[in-house]
Protein backbone atom coordinates (compact mmCIF):
# COMPACT_ATOMS: atom_id res chain seq x y z
CA UNK A 1 0.00 0.00 0.00
CA UNK A 2 1.01 3.54 -1.25
CA UNK A 3 0.11 4.93 2.31
CA UNK A 4 2.04 3.14 5.51
CA UNK A 5 0.21 4.57 7.98
CA UNK A 6 2.21 3.06 11.10
CA UNK A 7 5.63 4.46 9.49
CA UNK A 8 3.57 7.67 8.53
CA UNK A 9 2.77 8.58 12.20
CA UNK A 10 5.72 7.88 13.55
CA UNK A 11 8.08 9.48 11.75
CA UNK A 12 10.25 12.46 13.28
CA UNK A 13 8.34 16.13 12.60
CA UNK A 14 10.03 17.82 9.65
CA UNK A 15 11.70 21.45 10.40
CA UNK A 16 12.12 24.17 7.80
CA UNK A 17 13.35 27.80 7.86
CA UNK A 18 10.99 29.86 6.55
CA UNK A 19 11.29 33.63 5.83
CA UNK A 20 8.60 36.59 4.45
CA UNK A 21 8.49 40.43 4.17
CA UNK A 22 5.91 42.66 3.31
CA UNK A 23 6.23 42.24 -0.22
CA UNK A 24 5.25 38.92 0.21
CA UNK A 25 2.20 40.11 2.30
CA UNK A 26 1.21 42.87 0.05
CA UNK A 27 0.69 40.11 -2.95
CA UNK A 28 -0.82 37.84 -1.07
CA UNK A 29 -3.74 40.30 -0.45
CA UNK A 30 -3.56 41.49 -3.81
CA UNK A 31 -4.10 37.55 -4.49
CA UNK A 32 -6.94 37.49 -2.87
CA UNK A 33 -8.78 40.52 -4.00
CA UNK A 34 -7.79 43.35 -2.00
CA UNK A 35 -6.44 47.08 -3.08
CA UNK A 36 -10.08 47.44 -4.76
CA UNK A 37 -11.13 50.53 -4.49
CA UNK A 38 -7.50 51.01 -4.68
CA UNK A 39 -7.56 54.28 -2.20
CA UNK A 40 -9.97 52.91 0.03
CA UNK A 41 -8.54 52.90 3.70
CA UNK A 42 -10.07 49.49 4.48
CA UNK A 43 -7.97 48.12 1.55
CA UNK A 44 -4.59 50.07 2.00
CA UNK A 45 -4.33 47.97 5.49
CA UNK A 46 -4.18 44.94 3.12
CA UNK A 47 -2.13 47.37 0.68
CA UNK A 48 0.48 49.81 2.12
CA UNK A 49 3.10 48.74 3.43
CA UNK A 50 3.11 51.76 5.99
CA UNK A 51 -0.13 50.68 7.28
CA UNK A 52 0.12 46.70 6.48
CA UNK A 53 -1.60 44.49 8.41
CA UNK A 54 -1.45 40.44 8.02
CA UNK A 55 -4.55 38.42 7.56
CA UNK A 56 -4.01 35.16 9.30
CA UNK A 57 -4.41 32.89 6.28
CA UNK A 58 -1.53 34.25 5.03
CA UNK A 59 0.00 31.45 7.45
CA UNK A 60 -1.29 29.20 4.52
CA UNK A 61 1.46 30.81 1.67
CA UNK A 62 4.19 31.86 4.15
CA UNK A 63 7.65 31.10 3.10
CA UNK A 64 6.63 29.71 -0.23
CA UNK A 65 3.26 28.01 -0.13
CA UNK A 66 3.91 25.03 -0.80
CA UNK A 67 3.46 23.36 2.55
CA UNK A 68 0.56 21.10 1.89
CA UNK A 69 2.38 19.41 -1.30
CA UNK A 70 5.70 19.04 0.81
CA UNK A 71 4.27 17.21 3.53
CA UNK A 72 3.36 14.48 1.07
CA UNK A 73 7.02 13.50 0.88
CA UNK A 74 6.61 12.87 4.47
CA UNK A 75 7.91 9.54 5.34
CA UNK A 76 5.08 6.97 4.76
CA UNK A 77 3.60 8.37 2.06
CA UNK A 78 3.82 7.68 -1.67
CA UNK A 79 0.55 8.73 -3.36
CA UNK A 80 -0.25 10.24 -7.66
CA UNK A 81 -0.69 13.62 -7.17
CA UNK A 82 -3.00 13.38 -9.40
CA UNK A 83 -5.66 11.46 -6.76
CA UNK A 84 -5.06 14.11 -3.93
CA UNK A 85 -7.66 16.66 -2.97
CA UNK A 86 -7.51 19.73 -0.85
CA UNK A 87 -10.10 18.78 1.49
CA UNK A 88 -10.04 20.67 4.57
CA UNK A 89 -7.97 23.55 5.77
CA UNK A 90 -7.71 25.44 9.31
CA UNK A 91 -5.52 28.01 10.46
CA UNK A 92 -5.01 28.96 14.42
CA UNK A 93 -2.85 32.21 15.51
CA UNK A 94 -1.49 32.26 18.77
CA UNK A 95 -0.50 36.19 18.07
CA UNK A 96 -0.60 38.35 15.05
CA UNK A 97 1.05 37.53 12.26
CA UNK A 98 4.10 40.08 11.59
CA UNK A 99 4.78 41.58 8.60
CA UNK A 100 7.83 40.10 7.79
CA UNK A 101 10.13 37.83 9.94
CA UNK A 102 11.21 34.48 10.07
CA UNK A 103 10.01 31.21 11.84
CA UNK A 104 11.01 27.77 12.23
CA UNK A 105 8.06 25.29 10.34
CA UNK A 106 7.88 22.08 11.68
CA UNK A 107 5.51 19.34 10.26
CA UNK A 108 3.92 16.29 10.66
CA UNK A 109 1.63 13.47 9.54
CA UNK A 110 -0.57 13.80 11.99
CA UNK A 111 -3.59 11.37 11.51
CA UNK A 112 -4.70 9.10 8.19
CA UNK A 113 -8.19 8.03 8.19
CA UNK A 114 -9.77 5.18 5.98
CA UNK A 115 -12.65 7.08 4.17
CA UNK A 116 -13.36 3.32 2.48
CA UNK A 117 -13.18 4.61 -1.24
CA UNK A 118 -10.00 6.90 0.26
CA UNK A 119 -7.78 7.70 2.25
CA UNK A 120 -7.41 11.05 4.50
CA UNK A 121 -4.08 12.52 5.54
CA UNK A 122 -4.07 15.18 8.07
CA UNK A 123 -0.56 17.28 8.08
CA UNK A 124 -0.33 19.27 10.96
CA UNK A 125 1.96 22.62 10.97
CA UNK A 126 3.63 24.61 13.57
CA UNK A 127 5.62 27.44 13.04
CA UNK A 128 7.49 29.94 16.21
CA UNK A 129 9.78 32.08 16.12
CA UNK A 130 12.47 33.63 18.92
CA UNK A 131 9.49 34.89 20.69
CA UNK A 132 7.81 31.54 21.00
CA UNK A 133 4.53 30.39 18.78
CA UNK A 134 3.08 32.20 15.74
CA UNK A 135 0.38 29.89 13.96
CA UNK A 136 -0.44 26.40 13.59
CA UNK A 137 -1.93 25.03 10.27
CA UNK A 138 -3.75 21.66 9.41
CA UNK A 139 -4.50 20.83 5.93
CA UNK A 140 -6.62 17.39 4.91
CA UNK A 141 -5.55 15.77 1.90
CA UNK A 142 -8.09 13.16 0.47
CA UNK A 143 -6.41 10.56 -1.46
CA UNK A 144 -8.81 8.53 -3.90
CA UNK A 145 -8.10 5.16 -4.02
CA UNK A 146 -6.15 4.73 -0.77
CA UNK A 147 -8.27 3.52 1.62
CA UNK A 148 -9.83 0.49 2.32
CA UNK A 149 -7.07 -0.48 5.05
CA UNK A 150 -8.82 -1.00 8.01
CA UNK A 151 -8.16 2.23 9.53
CA UNK A 152 -10.32 4.66 11.81
CA UNK A 153 -12.56 7.01 9.40
CA UNK A 154 -12.06 9.77 11.80
CA UNK A 155 -14.23 11.94 13.45
CA UNK A 156 -17.13 14.45 11.53
CA UNK A 157 -16.56 18.03 11.11
CA UNK A 158 -20.12 18.90 9.74
CA UNK A 159 -21.32 21.68 11.38
CA UNK A 160 -24.09 23.02 8.60
CA UNK A 161 -25.55 26.41 9.68
CA UNK A 162 -28.35 28.15 11.25
CA UNK A 163 -31.78 28.10 9.42
CA UNK A 164 -32.31 31.81 10.09
CA UNK A 165 -31.51 34.37 7.60
CA UNK A 166 -27.89 35.15 7.76
CA UNK A 167 -26.73 38.19 10.02
CA UNK A 168 -24.67 39.76 7.06
CA UNK A 169 -24.38 38.49 2.68
CA UNK A 170 -21.89 39.85 0.75
CA UNK A 171 -21.36 39.19 -2.98
CA UNK A 172 -17.20 38.53 -3.88
CA UNK A 173 -16.16 38.61 -7.62
CA UNK A 174 -13.50 36.84 -8.25
CA UNK A 175 -11.11 38.39 -11.13
CA UNK A 176 -10.46 36.81 -14.45
CA UNK A 177 -6.81 36.77 -13.34
CA UNK A 178 -6.89 35.88 -10.16
CA UNK A 179 -5.48 32.59 -10.15
CA UNK A 180 -2.64 33.92 -12.20
CA UNK A 181 -1.78 36.55 -9.34
CA UNK A 182 -2.47 34.17 -5.96
CA UNK A 183 -0.13 31.53 -7.87
CA UNK A 184 2.89 34.08 -7.44
CA UNK A 185 2.71 33.31 -3.74
CA UNK A 186 3.76 29.69 -4.33
CA UNK A 187 1.43 27.81 -5.50
CA UNK A 188 2.47 26.79 -9.08
CA UNK A 189 -0.01 24.42 -10.43
CA UNK A 190 -0.55 24.41 -13.78
CA UNK A 191 -4.28 23.18 -12.74
CA UNK A 192 -5.11 27.09 -12.44
CA UNK A 193 -2.97 28.29 -15.20
CA UNK A 194 -2.81 26.00 -17.95
CA UNK A 195 -6.20 25.27 -20.08
CA UNK A 196 -5.06 22.15 -21.33
CA UNK A 197 -3.98 20.64 -18.19
CA UNK A 198 -6.98 21.67 -16.35
CA UNK A 199 -8.88 19.73 -19.43
CA UNK A 200 -6.99 16.71 -18.53
CA UNK A 201 -8.04 17.21 -15.03
CA UNK A 202 -11.57 17.32 -16.00
CA UNK A 203 -12.42 20.84 -16.33
CA UNK A 204 -13.18 22.81 -19.44
CA UNK A 205 -10.81 25.88 -18.58
CA UNK A 206 -8.54 26.36 -15.00
CA UNK A 207 -9.66 26.60 -11.34
CA UNK A 208 -9.30 29.02 -8.50
CA UNK A 209 -6.77 27.80 -5.85
CA UNK A 210 -9.09 26.27 -3.20
CA UNK A 211 -6.59 28.57 -0.64
CA UNK A 212 -7.59 31.98 -2.44
CA UNK A 213 -11.03 31.85 -2.46
CA UNK A 214 -10.57 30.65 1.35
CA UNK A 215 -8.52 33.87 1.93
CA UNK A 216 -11.01 36.08 -0.18
CA UNK A 217 -13.54 34.78 2.50
CA UNK A 218 -11.50 35.40 5.80
CA UNK A 219 -10.75 38.64 4.77
CA UNK A 220 -14.56 39.28 3.70
CA UNK A 221 -15.31 38.52 7.12
CA UNK A 222 -12.98 40.57 8.80
CA UNK A 223 -13.99 43.47 7.13
CA UNK A 224 -17.81 42.75 7.82
CA UNK A 225 -18.08 41.98 10.93
CA UNK A 226 -15.38 42.06 12.56
CA UNK A 227 -14.09 45.89 12.15
CA UNK A 228 -11.15 45.17 9.92
CA UNK A 229 -9.29 44.14 12.25
CA UNK A 230 -7.35 41.15 12.11
CA UNK A 231 -5.87 41.15 15.05
CA UNK A 232 -9.34 39.84 16.48
CA UNK A 233 -9.06 36.16 14.22
CA UNK A 234 -8.27 32.97 16.95
CA UNK A 235 -8.90 30.79 13.83
CA UNK A 236 -10.50 29.75 10.58
CA UNK A 237 -11.32 26.33 9.58
CA UNK A 238 -13.20 25.00 6.45
CA UNK A 239 -14.44 22.04 4.34
CA UNK A 240 -13.61 22.33 0.70
CA UNK A 241 -16.85 21.76 -0.97
CA UNK A 242 -16.52 22.64 -4.70
CA UNK A 243 -14.35 24.43 -7.19
CA UNK A 244 -14.81 28.18 -8.26
CA UNK A 245 -13.64 29.38 -11.71
CA UNK A 246 -12.01 32.83 -12.63
CA UNK A 247 -14.62 35.24 -13.09
CA UNK A 248 -16.99 33.50 -10.93
CA UNK A 249 -19.10 35.40 -7.90
CA UNK A 250 -18.80 34.12 -4.31
CA UNK A 251 -21.91 34.44 -2.21
CA UNK A 252 -20.54 34.62 1.36
CA UNK A 253 -23.10 33.85 3.69
CA UNK A 254 -22.21 35.13 7.83
CA UNK A 255 -24.10 33.60 10.98
CA UNK A 256 -22.69 35.66 13.99
CA UNK A 257 -22.71 33.48 17.36
CA UNK A 258 -21.79 34.77 20.62
CA UNK A 259 -19.21 33.47 22.96
CA UNK A 260 -19.87 32.84 26.66
CA UNK A 261 -19.28 36.24 27.93
CA UNK A 262 -22.27 37.22 25.49
CA UNK A 263 -24.61 35.17 27.16
CA UNK A 264 -27.02 35.99 29.32
CA UNK A 265 -26.69 39.34 31.24
CA UNK A 266 -24.46 41.47 29.18
CA UNK A 267 -20.68 41.42 30.58
CA UNK A 268 -20.21 44.98 30.34
CA UNK A 269 -23.06 46.25 32.52
CA UNK A 270 -21.39 44.01 35.28
CA UNK A 271 -18.70 45.96 35.27
CA UNK A 272 -16.78 43.18 32.67
CA UNK A 273 -15.71 45.50 30.25
CA UNK A 274 -17.15 45.33 26.48
CA UNK A 275 -13.87 43.80 25.27
CA UNK A 276 -15.37 40.63 27.26
CA UNK A 277 -18.31 40.91 24.91
CA UNK A 278 -16.65 40.84 21.41
CA UNK A 279 -15.65 37.21 21.69
CA UNK A 280 -17.55 34.44 19.19
CA UNK A 281 -18.04 32.74 15.80
CA UNK A 282 -18.70 33.57 12.74
CA UNK A 283 -20.61 30.34 10.78
CA UNK A 284 -20.55 30.78 6.70
CA UNK A 285 -22.03 29.18 3.98
CA UNK A 286 -20.02 29.93 0.41
CA UNK A 287 -21.51 29.43 -3.05
CA UNK A 288 -21.28 29.80 -6.28
CA UNK A 289 -23.52 32.57 -7.68
CA UNK A 290 -23.70 32.00 -11.24
CA UNK A 291 -23.88 27.63 -10.74
CA UNK A 292 -27.34 27.76 -9.17
CA UNK A 293 -25.88 28.69 -5.89
CA UNK A 294 -23.42 25.14 -5.98
CA UNK A 295 -21.05 24.91 -2.50
CA UNK A 296 -17.79 26.42 -2.71
CA UNK A 297 -16.75 26.17 1.44
CA UNK A 298 -19.06 24.32 3.88
CA UNK A 299 -18.91 23.77 7.55
CA UNK A 300 -16.57 27.12 7.80
CA UNK A 301 -16.34 28.55 11.40
CA UNK A 302 -14.07 32.04 12.12
CA UNK A 303 -13.39 32.47 16.15
CA UNK A 304 -12.78 35.56 16.82
CA UNK A 305 -11.77 37.85 19.92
Amino acid sequence: MPIDVERALSAEPSSTRITWGHKDVQLYHLGIGAGVPATDPGELRYTLESRLHVLPSFATVAGGGMGVVGGLSAPGIDVDLTAVLHGAQSVETHRPVPSGGSATQTSSVAAVYDKGSAAVIVLRSEAADEDGPLWTSEAQLFVKGEGGFGGERGPSSRRGTPTRAPDFEVLRGVREDQALLYRLSGDWNPLHADPEFAALAGFDRPILHGLCSYGMVLKTVVDTVLGGDVTRVRSYGTRFAGVVFPGETLRVRMWREPGEADEGAGAADAGGGAGAERAGRVLLSVTAVERDDAPVLTDAVVAHR
